[in-house]
């Protein structure tokens, strides 16, 4: 591995554990403005990543996968938020609005960075790479926690399609084992980056579309 490599590697790293600082915000703040007041009493309601790091899905996961990998693959999770749902009428409301800005909030920050590609190429070429990096990135993290395995977001949806609470509670004893066996599947790896490009495609084209208005 050369050094470039390994600049490469940490500074996907460290981009990651930003990304996923920006996606656990997204849920502690509309669950903290829908008037939760979990999130903010557990100090989630905060940018800085060393409240939401995960010691498996921040560091373990993501460090295997970039020393493991000849590639810069890498995916992982952060510490759910958690949400306390106090208002009964508003709680199925409150519970996906808030589950929901998290995969939102990514799909945002790879808008703004597919808006800015176009300028950096422009007048600051050497912030193209790590821009199309963060694009890249928020679309993984995007698709991959809209997957229906607890603790990823896309989980929190299945007791509102007829899912016993049972049921997802047995689920989420081994969902972790079993992502990580997913991970290394070759034909989910494969699903997974189909998906990752079909998302990525209209953020390419916006970039392409504002360069051209750029001359």
């Amino acid at each position: 591995m050369t050094e470039a490599d390994i600049s490469i590697k940490l500074f996907s790293f460290l981009l990651l554990v930003c990304s996923l600082s920006f996606h656990e915000w997204g849920h502690a703040f509309v669950a903290d403005k829908l008037g939760d007041p979990l999130p903010r009493a557990q100090g989630r309601v905060t940018l800085n990543p060393l409240v939401h790091i995960d010691p498996i899905g921040t560091v373990l996961l993501p460090l295997m996968m970039l020393l493991l990998s000849p590639g810069f693959a890498i995916i992982g999770w952060a510490k759910p938020v958690q949400i306390s749902l106090p208002n009964p009428r508003t709680r199925m409301r409150d519970d996906l609005l808030s589950t929901a800005a998290g995969p939102l909030m990514n799909l945002m920050l790879a808008l703004v960075c597919a808006i800015a590609l176009p300028f950096a190429l422009a007048y600051a070429p050497v912030l193209k790479d790590g821009l199309v990096m963060a694009i890249y990135l928020n679309v993984m993290l995007l698709v991959f926690n809209l997957i229906p395995l607890p603790p990823l977001d896309g989980s929190h949806f299945l007791p509102y399609v007829g899912m016993s609470r049972a049921t997802f509670a047995q689920i989420s004893r081994y969902s972790i084992i079993v992502l990580i066996v997913l991970i290394n599947v070759p034909l989910f790896r494969q699903l997974l980056g189909g998906a990752i490009a079909m998302v990525s495609r209209p953020l390419f084209e916006i970039s392409k579309g504002i360069a051209g208005l750029l001359g």
